[in-house]
């Protein structure tokens, strides 16, 4: 799985590289707020990947990781609805956040199912 882990890195540098692009056109008002809960947010993404590469249970560490994804979803949705980006906008960072969704995943289903707590 070392190698999926390194594609989700790269895929995560290129998603935070986009969303520091994107976070520069912000209006300044924005940048303490939304701007800093989407960096913290790609951060935090970035974190999770690496602690659950490095964990021998991963599953509870990749669901953190899935959990993350979904909250930066709705933070992208966020800065949409309030007009911050354009909907072409939306589309791209979206493409770039599905594409770690489905690596995330995929790396879930790798590991197995969830054990049953009795």
């Amino acid at each position: 799985m070392s190698d999926a882990h390194l594609i989700l890195l790269t895929k995560l540098e290129e998603l935070d590289a986009y969303t520091h692009t994107v976070l520069h056109q912000f209006p300044k008002l924005e940048r303490h707020l939304l701007c800093a809960e989407l960096r913290g947010t790609c951060n935090q993404l970035l974190r999770l990947t690496v602690v659950a590469w490095k964990r021998r249970q991963k599953t509870a560490a990749l669901f953190d990781l899935d959990v993350e994804i979904e909250v930066f979803r709705h933070l992208v949705r966020k800065a949409h609805r309030l007009g911050y980006i354009n909907t072409h906008r939306l589309d791209v960072w979206m493409r770039h956040v599905n594409e770690v969704g489905r690596i995330v995943g995929s790396w879930i289903k790798h590991e197995g199912p969830v054990p049953v707590k009795k």
